[in-house]
């Protein structure tokens, strides 16, 4: 079986160190360690007398209730800490997913549980979020998706690419149809807590139903990826399986991490009102910039992350059109094609709000050079 690559890591990660502007990233400017230290009202103490020695496999007792907390009729026991979501995505995939396996999977989304389900051999099915819906759901696409041999069910909400929640006829018809077949769920929630408008995060899908799994992490609402702090929320027997494919995996977080962590959970309101005001204020900065292209490009307004999803009208294919704006101008977009969507592009904008000006200033007529030919 070919192995299917993550296009989307790959072309981050190898450039987004080496461009002046980086408009690939979907989370806000990251915290600082004085900032956090600063917002808990700690001081740097209990950071320096951190052994370096390994820390509670599957996170500290504190952390772990940090996180249930954040999850109504959870419990430390429902709880396994990861290095970062994208770990957490992994070996639950790992413990669900087995060769001939019929998965399905919401598109277009982060594709790591989708090239994860084609790699362990599953056989993939999508429902797809269109534009044409606000990028809402079709329920006759979940019906043909959803089958009654479905194992699992994948979705991510808050979305990414589209910035967009799911619509409560949309969790509704995936939660019946996942029911009907005995499936489990996975929903990741990462970009849940980083709402442009509203104060309190999207509903999480814990405890709609009783084989749901909730995967997230630090990254995205908090500003606090370098941690690579995330976690697992699940039924407790499912808690222990993917502990035991977490021991052959990094074996337990950094004790710096899980310490700062814990700060930064104890003040999460704080951390979350800071990042609702980089994306207000930012979103003021792109809003008029991207009028400027009339009919040119379609967009639509995010409701969750530091993510804006559009569709370009000119003829250049989108993995085309990024490359030459990163060698020619040194600015970092993510192409439609790694979300499965030719001629679309997603455009970050929780950079620090003089960056933001400035990379769009460059941006501006060289995308228009690119989508008015």
């Amino acid at each position: 079986m070919a192995f299917v690559p993550f296009d989307l890591e790959r072309w981050q990660s190898a450039w987004e160190h080496h461009v002046e502007f980086n408009l690939a990233e979907s989370g806000v400017h990251p915290l600082s360690v004085a900032e956090l230290l600063a917002l808990s009202g700690a001081d740097d103490s209990g950071l320096r007398d951190i052994r370096l020695g390994y820390s509670q496999a599957d996170g500290t007792a504190d952390l772990k209730r940090a996180i249930a907390d954040l999850y109504p009729g959870a419990t430390e026991r429902n709880v396994l800490v990861t290095t970062g979501s994208s770990e957490a995505n992994f070996i639950t995939c790992w413990t669900l997913i087995e060769s001939s396996d019929h998965v399905a999977i919401l598109e277009p989304t982060y594709r790591q549980t989708w090239g994860l389900a084609h790699n362990f051999g599953a056989r993939v099915a999508s429902f797809n979020l269109l534009p044409e819906r606000e990028w809402d759901l079709d329920p006759a696409d979940v019906e043909r998706a959803i089958t009654r041999d479905t194992k699992l069910v994948i979705v991510t909400n808050p979305n990414n690419p589209t910035g967009r929640v799911l619509s409560h006829a949309s969790r509704e018809i995936i939660l019946h149809r996942t029911k009907a077949a005995g499936a489990w769920l996975i929903s990741d929630e990462v970009y849940r807590g980083a709402e442009l408008d509203e104060v309190e995060p999207t509903a999480s899908l814990w405890g709609a139903y009783e084989r749901t799994v909730v995967v997230s992490g630090l990254s995205k609402a908090y500003g606090l990826p370098g941690l690579r702090i995330g976690w697992i929320v699940g039924p407790e027997e499912f808690k222990e399986a993917v502990y035991a494919r977490h021991d052959y995996t990094v074996i337990c977080p950094t004790p710096v991490s899980d310490y700062l962590a814990r700060l930064a959970l104890g003040v999460r309101d704080r951390i979350r009102e800071r990042t609702r005001g980089i994306l207000r204020t930012n979103f003021a900065v792109l809003e008029p910039w991207l009028d400027q292209f009339g009919g040119a490009v379609e967009w639509w307004r995010p409701e969750c992350g530091a993510i804006c999803f559009m569709r370009y009208r000119g003829t250049i294919e989108s993995l085309d059109l990024v490359e030459r704006i990163r060698a020619d101008h040194s600015i970092l977009l993510v192409p439609g094609e790694h979300f499965g969507l030719p001629r679309y592009l997603r455009l970050g904008f929780g950079n620090e709000p003089s960056e933001l000006r400035a990379a769009l200033d460059a941006l501006g007529p060289a995308l228009s050079a690119l989508v008015l030919d």
